[in-house]
């Protein structure tokens, strides 16, 4: 029973470290790119943002409040159910896991895979999937182990445990994966066993709420794109939900005003180096993968180091790197509605 008590608790904190940005940080990346458009009003899309604002009935303060909550709120999206393989029992996160702000299962759509090539679904990069890390650690093991042959919720009567066991929750197959199934192709046997699910990539997630934002026009859903910066986080294009996740998240938190990781200087250079979408383009993946490319290829001393002036030096390149991103996606969002 003890050996049972630690492994939950030790799962418990591991998924809490599969936050990858925290939730306030994502919130405050969308502000800051907000208000680096208002300053810089001849080389944004400012004037259109404003009339958005205005077509919603809002200030530009207020538009980018909503924005950035909606940024938030994506980790809090109760849209992702694995089932007991044994039990049948479907849950969004662990039992055990009822802390408040505990990530749900949810969190691991929030990967890009730059270690690996092409997934079996036919993206670029793949999402988070335990048996193609690259770098991993208990957490990831452990988790792993814990769900071992649980399975994606796919609605009732299809999937179940033993003898029939059924509690399904949420069909996230036929809706979260398809949704997330963008220019790929997937079939229910690939979600049949944790420890082995190809999780559909970030930037899926991205491009499926960009297209609905097209549709809707609703600044909500907008903002739901914009949780897309968990692509400047290493842990999440490294993947691994261990590896000083969690302390690098509450660093970034804590020190994100005292070491200026929103300086207008480093963004505007940040800004610089993406490639803009062409106009008439309604894929936004593109950018994303920029973004993901970027913090894989510079952030890794993140996974191993915990000393502060690493820790600055990754956190002034990526930060800035997440709010330019936004800024190119508001910039062409406003073109492109």
């Amino acid at each position: 029973m003890k050996k049972i008590l630690t492994s939950a608790i030790i799962l418990l904190t591991s998924i809490n470290q599969a936050h990858a940005f925290s939730q306030e940080t994502h919130k405050r990346i969308v502000i800051d790119a907000v208000s680096y458009m208002e300053q810089n009003p001849q080389s944004t899309q400012y004037a259109a943002l404003s009339q958005y604002a205005l077509q919603n009935k809002m200030s530009v303060s207020q538009l980018a409040e909503l924005l950035g909550q909606a940024a938030y709120d994506v980790d809090d999206f109760e849209d992702t159910f694995l089932c007991g393989a044994i039990t049948g029992s479907c849950v969004q996160a662990p039992l055990w896991g009822a802390a408040e702000s505990i990530v749900k299962y949810t969190s691991y759509w929030h990967f890009q895979n730059h270690t690996q090539g092409a997934d079996q679904h036919g993206n670029d990069f793949g999402g988070y999937n335990y048996d193609k890390l690259t770098v991993w650690g208990t957490i990831d093991s452990l988790a792993a182990a814990w769900l071992k042959g649980d399975y994606l919720d796919d609605g009732k009567g299809r999937e179940t445990g033993w003898f029939n066991a059924d509690s399904s929750k949420y069909n996230s197959y036929d809706i979260t994966e398809a949704h997330y199934r963008i220019d790929s192709q997937s079939n229910y046997n690939m979600y049949d066993d944790f420890e082995k699910i190809p999780f559909q990539p970030i930037d899926n997630l991205g491009q499926y709420w960009f297209q609905s934002y097209l549709d809707s026009g609703n600044p909500q859903v907008l903002g739901f794109v914009f949780h897309t910066t968990d692509l400047l986080q290493p842990h999440h294009t490294w993947t691994t939900s261990d590896l000083n996740h969690s302390s690098w998240e509450g660093w970034v938190k804590d020190y994100y005003d005292q070491e200026q990781l929103n300086d207008p200087s480093l963004i505007r250079q940040a800004i610089n180096t993406f490639s803009p979408l062409d106009e008439a383009s309604t894929d936004v993946r593109p950018l994303l993968t920029q973004g993901g490319s970027f913090s894989y290829a510079q952030g890794g001393i993140v996974l191993n180091s915990k000393d502060h002036y690493d820790r600055v030096d990754t956190a002034k390149q990526v930060i800035p790197h997440a709010i330019a991103m936004v800024v190119h996606l508001l910039n062409h969002a406003m073109v492109a509605r």
